[in-house]
């Protein structure tokens, strides 16, 4: 997610408001109204954690790739700094709200905190836990930390992007037999649902997809040129087309969740899905490139801050206005909870998050290894 003074990409934003908006909504259905609240929207939310994930892929291996290939170089310890700069401070703000305030987390159970504080919280992650939302978190950490080291191996080696190219295809193979394999040990089980979500739709090993697509997309754009120019001048086509993708996933998803075609196949769909629309989100001349939606811009810029809070503030809202008489699907309730949660991830991302955002800036401006004196200089 990029800083407020950073250039801003408006078919970006709108994807990442896009994102934050499903998550919050398939929540609210899931933990408040427990009813199709939001119709087929509310129930296909999840895929917007798909959609960060899609994202985060290609804006942080973007991000390596253009380091490793400038001047300067790529810098391992610059980019950590950075990355635990940007997620950490919002991430244990809110822990600590968890550990610190009974109320807060409710009747759901606190895990061990090493399991929070290491980002292992994901694995065997049993559903109904609290702060359990944050596993997405956990995924994309592991993958922050992964991706450098990969990234300048194959650069130390020299080796022909072929190999990147399929290494990344074998990725994909791996994580679909990996799924397709546990699958088919859980299908007889009495707790087959628990099953799946704790050892398919949690795991760092069966949902990389949507970060490896993002990664494919840096790739191309940084290291095949002609290609990448090519591919943008088709901006409203790749839209198009990954909406219809995206349609096909939905329909899937929504007719056969948990099936074994779909639990296998249904992850790298909504993986090309979601990087066509990217494509389409940085193609000049694509309609979701050139509209500004509004209020687009801030949401994005708060979506993190908001995924962290929004699950708890949405829980706790509902149940003081049904205490007064409104009921979880009342509209009265429905935005109350969603500009509670809103303004909660405004206070956290004005109070925490920028500040540290501000001493990013100035202290690790970049992922380059330029000289110590400039990155410590007041920018």
């Amino acid at each position: 997610m990029s800083s407020p003074s950073a250039h801003r990409i408006h078919g970006l934003d709108t994807l990442r408001a896009l994102a934050v908006t499903l998550v919050v909504l398939h929540h609210y259905v899931l933990f408040v109204s427990g009813a199709p609240t939001f119709g087929w929207v509310g129930e296909l939310g999840w895929a917007g954690v798909d959609l960060f994930f899609a994202l985060s892929g290609y804006l942080i291996g973007n991000q390596i790739f253009t380091a490793l290939h400038s001047p300067q170089g790529f810098s391992p310890s610059h980019f950590y700094a950075r990355r635990l700069l940007r997620t950490l401070p919002n991430f244990w703000a809110v822990l600590a709200l968890y550990a610190l305030w009974p109320a807060f987390r409710g009747d759901a159970p606190l895990l061990p905190l090493w399991r929070y504080l290491s980002f292992t919280q994901n694995i065997h992650l049993e559903p109904g836990t609290a702060f359990s939302h944050a596993w997405s978190l956990c995924i994309e950490e592991q993958f922050y930390m992964l991706l450098p080291a990969l990234a300048l191996l194959g650069a130390a080696w020299r080796a022909p992007m072929r190999w990147a190219w399929l290494a990344i295809g074998a990725a994909f193979a791996a994580g679909m037999a990996v799924r397709w394999q546990i699958w088919a040990d859980g299908m007889h089980r009495p707790d087959w649902l628990h099953h799946y979500y704790k050892y398919v739709y949690y795991a760092s090993w069966c949902r990389f997809d949507e970060l490896l697509a993002g990664v494919a997309l840096a790739l191309l754009k940084n290291r095949h040129r002609t290609a990448w120019i090519a591919v943008m001048r088709h901006g409203n086509i790749l839209g198009a087309a990954g909406v219809l993708v995206l349609a096909l996933a939905a329909w899937l998803f929504l007719r056969d969740h948990y099936g074994l075609g779909v639990t296998v196949f249904g992850y790298p769909l909504l993986a090309l899905g979601f990087s066509l629309l990217i494509l389409a989100a940085l193609a000049p001349g694509s309609l979701l490139h050139r509209v500004r939606v509004p209020g687009a811009a801030s949401l994005a810029l708060w979506s993190y801050a908001v995924y962290l809070v929004h699950k708890q503030v949405c829980v706790m809202v509902a149940a003081w206005l049904g205490r007064h008489g409104y009921g979880a699907a009342s509209w009265t309730t429905i935005g109350v909870s969603l500009a509670a949660s809103l303004l909660a991830g405004w206070l956290l991302y004005r109070l925490v998050e920028t500040p540290f955002m501000a001493l990013r800036a100035r202290w690790v401006p970049s992922n380059a290894a330029a000289p110590a004196s400039s990155l410590s200089a007041p920018r």
